[in-house]
């Protein structure tokens, strides 16, 4: 992902300074990243410092990883954030000190509590079936910390019973309607673990394409939003499915997102900016510089 988004520059222009400045009006006193009241929360961290690595800026490495360290192995972190703990240490430079192998054992020991029962992963505890989303990020987790995933084919399986009729995926199982973010995470796995992904998902992700350009999160969705329109342009782009011909429609839509404060709207509804859409904002533009 990060190195699509760093074409974005190229469609960004003069811009390319508004969205640094924004990113930068995000960061906290101990060098992290705010969420949209303004507290450092590792989630939004992950974004601010792959949008910032997208521009070819850097954060404050040093104020960073003094706050990471601060949370040790993770413990008390929900799924979500012990995840993306491993993806900010993932992001910092070996020169500022990586993670040593206790606190690596940690955070993947933690990661181990949400695997679900069928072998997968999922963001609440005890489950008995994996998600698509905690599957993406089990896996991630592991590939960050540089550590092979115990049974990791093991995921490839359950995600059969997050298959839908549509010719989707679902986010967890029963659900018989597919979402686009639950697709590209498929697709994603499915890529990683070196699998073919089923054509029939490239499919149903060029059919949630609203007529005014952007991706819809599902069918019936009433408009798109930059998260669906990002990630199934990645997982598109993954399966060498072209969407050339919506080109123009999808750029239109992401221009009606830019805030000339630098940052991204995540839809058409939303009045606030935050560092997770920005980045989706570069994930998008990078991928229509193709």
């Amino acid at each position: 992902m990060l190195q699509v988004a760093r074409l974005a520059p190229d469609m960004l222009g003069d811009a390319v300074g508004l969205v640094e400045g924004f990113l930068r009006s995000r960061m906290t006193p101990d060098g992290a990243f705010g969420d949209r009241e303004g507290r450092s929360d590792l989630y939004y961290t992950v974004f601010g410092i792959e949008g910032l690595l997208a521009l070819r800026k850097e954060p404050d490495w040093e104020r960073l990883v003094g706050w990471l360290r601060g949370f040790g192995t993770g413990a008390g972190l929900d799924f979500v954030h012990l995840c993306c703990l491993a993806r900010c240490w993932n992001a910092v430079p070996s020169i500022w000190g990586r993670p040593g192998g206790e606190i690596v054992e940690g955070i993947l020991g933690g990661v181990e509590q949400w695997r679900s029962g069928d072998g997968g992963f999922n963001q609440r505890k005890g489950a008995s079936a994996c998600s698509a989303y905690g599957n993406l990020l089990g896996w991630a987790a592991h590939y960050d910390l540089g550590v092979e995933l115990p049974d990791a084919m093991a995921l490839t399986g359950c995600l059969e019973a997050l298959r839908t009729p549509d010719g989707g995926y679902a986010n967890e199982p029963g659900i018989p309607v597919g979402t686009t973010p639950a697709v590209a995470a498929a697709v994603a796995l499915h890529r990683h673990l070196r699998r073919t992904p089923d054509e029939a998902a490239g499919r149903w992700l060029l059919a949630q394409i609203h007529p005014e350009g952007g991706f819809k999160a599902m069918p019936g969705a009433p408009m798109p939003d930059l998260l669906s329109t990002a990630v199934a342009l990645h997982a598109l782009d993954g399966m060498q499915v072209s969407f050339a011909a919506h080109k123009e429609s999808l750029l239109d839509f992401v221009d009606t997102l830019w805030s000339a404060e630098g940052g991204f709207h995540g839809h058409w509804a939303d009045d606030a900016l935050d560092v997770e859409y920005t980045y989706y904002g570069l994930l998008a533009l990078g991928h229509l510089a193709l």
